[in-house]
């Protein structure tokens, strides 16, 4: 299979979506999670040939999408999940928003665990709860979860929680053991874990995801993991995405959503995303192989260009979580480094109080376009 490679900026400036149609052409996009690289093959031609049939009309269920994801989840997690225990809808944030609706009460406490993906801030209202934050500890290679925190939060009476895991933006893969005693505490307070496990499928080589409903007994009867092949295949936009319910407790939960929750569905999605878990493995070992050069070449511009700035490696995903605290460039450093040098970067502060001072940076781009954007932060941060 031909190694993936990004095509040039005049051919990624055609592209309608909305990493390459915020900004005008002078600015380096590197804020939205979508990588600038070619579809697997596989993923392609599952699209194209629902159109070639003129198949592109309602949903009629998984399909085959429950079969594919639990295959894919054996071999790259050796997590064993019923393919009926699957269910389907448009993307994880719908998942998230569908599975607190039935798992809480207007007004109940959710936490979360900033810094984290900046929409949670707005799903959790959306669904009816009540922000509890209990912020990550820790740095570097020593974030954690705070489960002290975290305890006394469900002694409060929150309801529910939302995981983030691998960490957006850290790219940080939680450890068995804390996850495990996670859903203990979460099981004693009876709590439901509704677990983002979006950027899963791209644990870097020597990293290791751990599906949180395989951690035991406790996390299988009270987490619902949420899924889909929109990161790691890049197909947001093609809208499928997979709730993970293994108890009679959660089943029961997802039972209570509307019928429309699933059949809003994409059906080009659903191709997408069957072929992706069915037969994507070789593509998504390449895109690994290619993200860890980047990470190399990421790591090596800023200790030798922007040595201020400070970065640990994450475990997983094509994101980077950038450490701007010891420059000029203030509380959110990514609105100087856009007005100034012409990168979008994500802004920090969006990712709760801990990212004030920080920005994220997506390196799932050519080499070229990595190394140009980490000299034009050079040239922000040092005037």
């Amino acid at each position: 299979m031909t190694l993936p490679i990004a095509p040039d900026l005049a051919e990624l400036r055609s592209r309608t979506s909305a990493k390459w149609r915020t900004y005008a052409d002078d600015v380096l996009p590197l804020f939205i999670a979508e990588m600038d690289y070619p579809l697997a093959p596989v993923v392609a031609e599952a699209i194209v040939e629902r159109v070639r049939r003129s198949d592109v009309g309602y949903v009629a269920g998984p399909g085959h999408v429950g079969v594919a994801f639990a295959g894919f989840a054996a071999r790259r997690w050796q997590w064993e999940v019923d393919p009926a225990d699957i269910r389907v809808t448009t993307d994880v944030s719908v998942v998230i928003v569908e599975a607190l609706r039935v798992a809480i009460r207007p007004g109940d406490g959710v936490v979360l665990t900033s810094p984290v993906y900046p929409p949670f801030f707005e799903l959790i209202p959306e669904a009816g709860g009540r922000i509890i934050d209990v912020p990550l500890v820790g740095s570097g290679a020593d974030w954690r979860l705070d489960l002290a925190g975290i305890e006394q939060a469900f002694a409060g009476g929150a309801r529910a929680m939302v995981l983030c895991q691998p960490n957006n933006p850290l790219g940080l893969c939680h450890p068995r053991e804390e996850l495990a005693q996670l859903a203990e505490l979460a099981a004693a307070y009876g709590v439901i874990v509704v677990s983002d496990e979006i950027h899963a499928p791209l644990a870097h080589p020597g990293a290791q995801f751990v599906p949180f409903l395989s951690t035991g007994e406790a996390a299988r009867e009270i987490g619902i993991a949420a899924h889909s092949a929109s990161k790691a295949f890049n197909v947001a936009g093609a809208k499928c995405a997979q709730f993970v319910a293994v108890s009679e407790t959660t089943r029961a939960l997802l039972d209570r959503m509307p019928r429309e929750v699933g059949f809003r569905t994409s059906l080009l999605g659903a191709a997408a995303a069957e072929a992706a878990y069915a037969f994507g493995d070789e593509w998504l070992d390449l895109i690994l192989g290619v993200l860890g050069q980047n990470l190399n070449l990421l790591e090596s511009l800023l200790y030798e260009r922007v040595p201020d700035v400070r970065f640990h490696r994450p475990s997983a995903s094509f994101l980077a979580w950038l450490d701007f605290r010891g420059t000029e460039l203030g509380p959110d450093p990514a609105a100087h480094i856009l007005d100034y040098g012409q990168v979008a970067l994500h802004s920090g502060p969006a990712f709760g109080p801990g990212g004030v001072g920080f920005a994220r940076l997506n390196f799932a781009c050519a080499p070229d376009v990595l190394t140009e954007a980490v000299d034009r932060i050079g040239r922000v941060v040092y005037g």
